[in-house]
């Protein structure tokens, strides 16, 4: 019998993906600068923690670059596409180099680019960490039967709060101090609750 899986995330396997978040994607994703900021939160931590990070754009030249408001992402490698999955084979190789095991997700849209991320590096046996506070779409049903759908096959899903506390761990963690600053406020509502309608997930 195959153990199960806690979802422990380790700063010394775990890797931030960030999709698609661009300029022309601004005014259809519902919450679009909540889940940023969200997402800014977990580019913040990475940054501390040092983990390796990725960050795609679809179509760039059609979608606009990678807006601002995510923070400096120089320490990250970019890549563009057109497919729907981040799992490009580039990004295979840095996750075979990093020697990633977990991999924390960001971005939009949820039903198509995350959902597809998600499928991909399950196959290829990656824990996978769905953001639910960092992820939307421009329809929020199809936000909540997304992450419903990836939680069936195995992903978990999360919080940007919960993320960084687990890395942690401990109150003694070398970088607690400064990567608690991140959350003395707390994260703002991006419409899970509402989305959800107390249903379960």
């Amino acid at each position: 019998m195959a153990a199960r899986s806690l979802g422990r995330l380790s700063q010394k396997s775990t890797s931030l993906f960030l999709c698609d978040m661009q300029e022309k994607f601004r005014p259809s994703i519902v919450y679009f600068p909540q889940i940023l900021e969200c997402s800014r939160r977990m580019n913040e931590l990475a940054k501390i923690m040092k983990l390796p990070t990725i960050v795609t754009e679809q179509y760039p030249k059609g979608l606009g670059p990678t807006v601002g408001e995510l923070g400096d992402v120089s320490h990250a490698k970019k890549f563009e596409k057109t497919c729907f999955s981040m799992v490009l084979p580039q990004v295979e190789e840095e996750l075979k180099n990093n020697k990633t095991k977990s991999v924390i997700l960001c971005g939009i849209e949820t039903q198509a680019c995350i959902l597809r991320t998600t499928t991909d590096l399950l196959d290829l046996n990656y824990e996978v960490h769905v953001v639910a506070d960092a992820v939307s779409s421009r329809s929020q049903v199809d936000r909540m039967y997304a992450i419903a759908t990836m939680r069936q096959m195995g992903a978990f899903i999360t919080t940007s709060e919960t993320v960084l506390l687990q890395l942690l761990g401990d109150a003694k963690h070398p970088n607690f101090r400064e990567a608690q600053k991140l959350i003395t406020t707390s994260a703002p509502d991006s419409g899970l609750l509402d989305s959800f309608g107390g249903a379960k997930l």
